[in-house]
């Protein structure tokens, strides 16, 4: 495929997941000649990717491959999903999660890659101060002493630092960005690796189409998050991209709810009423908010996408799922 010499060629990892593949066609719609890499297709509709390779990064000559070529490159690669998938998977993700990134980060400089950017994740953030529902917001300075919950956080940290390394040893231009639970259409809502807001989305749809008021939720649901909107989202990645800041910086919404609360706002996109049932489950950190006071005096970025309006655009999705699933079953 031959490929516009004027365009910036721009490697996206992870393209068939929920936020790469959203990534695809915003860069897409920014003028960039893209390059998708993933183990899988995305799974809800076709990618806009002008190239897309079904590579596994785990192995360092697809890496390599994957890197050929390309001015840019937007790491998002992983092997992850919502609280009930990384707090059985320790292992698995370390292992899997460490070879993505070792490769991937040292095939972009091997390749003359300008500029890196990786996706990392709240989950960094100590235990320590994550006790209470009413968490003080988190800053990036507070990643240190660190004590992430789990594998996945210590995995996001760790390769934190080695793209920092890269960066000051190999001139690679690195940007790095946490995120603070990211959602919205295009993303699983159900199996196993779906989060907290489609998940809520799909129990509360069934709720609505079975009639059926009773909705499950794991823990007590005093538990507390901030959940930021995918189109936020990458405008912040964008924005942080094409910044000169290379620390990391929060990306999500500065909002602090708590999981009862996150039931009773998509019960209300969905026009219904519902009976919670508390049951047990993985419910992670406590509380867990984001500090927004750094990214909005580096970049100037802050959500534009209320909660209420992000979850009736997920929510809408989610339930056209659920019928369509509905549907089948019926047949």
């Amino acid at each position: 495929m031959k490929k516009n010499k004027n365009k910036t060629k721009v490697l996206v990892t992870g393209a068939g997941g929920f936020i790469g593949h959203h990534l695809v066609k915003f860069l897409k719609d920014k003028g960039y000649w893209v390059r998708g890499v993933d183990i899988v297709k995305p799974e809800f509709e076709s990618t806009q990717a002008d190239e897309f390779l079904l590579l596994d990064l785990q192995e360092k000559a697809n890496a390599l491959q994957a890197c050929q070529n390309m001015d840019h490159v937007y790491a998002l690669a992983a092997d992850m999903g919502g609280m009930g998938f990384i707090s059985k998977h320790h292992s698995r993700i370390l292992h899997n999660n460490a070879l993505i990134n070792l490769h991937t980060v040292d095939a972009a400089s091997k390749s003359g890659v300008s500029r890196y950017f990786y996706a990392s994740s709240a989950c960094i953030y100590p235990n320590y101060l994550q006790q209470k529902a009413t968490v003080t917001p988190l800053k990036e300075k507070d990643a240190y002493p660190a004590d992430p919950q789990d594998a996945y956080g210590w995995e996001k940290l760790v390769t934190e630092k080695l793209v920092e390394y890269y960066g000051q040893e190999h001139g690679l231009e690195t940007r790095v960005a946490r995120f603070h639970n990211i959602f919205g259409p295009l993303s699983k809502w159900e199996g196993g690796r779906e989060k907290a807001p489609t998940a809520i989305c799909r129990k509360v749809a069934y709720a609505k189409l079975t009639k059926n008021p009773e909705v499950e939720v794991w823990g007590d649901g005093q538990q507390t998050r901030s959940f930021c909107y995918i189109d936020d989202c990458l405008t912040g990645i964008y924005q942080l991209m094409m910044s000169d800041y290379d620390q990391p910086l929060n990306i999500g919404q500065d909002r602090l709810v708590t999981i009862n609360e996150l039931v009773e706002i998509v019960a209300e996109a969905a026009g219904i009423k519902v009976k919670k049932k508390h049951v047990k489950g993985p419910q992670g950190v406590r509380g867990r908010n984001s500090d927004n006071t750094k990214v909005k005096k580096v970049l100037g970025w802050k959500p534009q996408v209320s909660l209420e309006k992000g979850l009736q655009k997920t929510y809408r999705w989610v339930e056209k799922q659920v019928k369509q699933k509905l549907k089948k079953q019926e047949s």
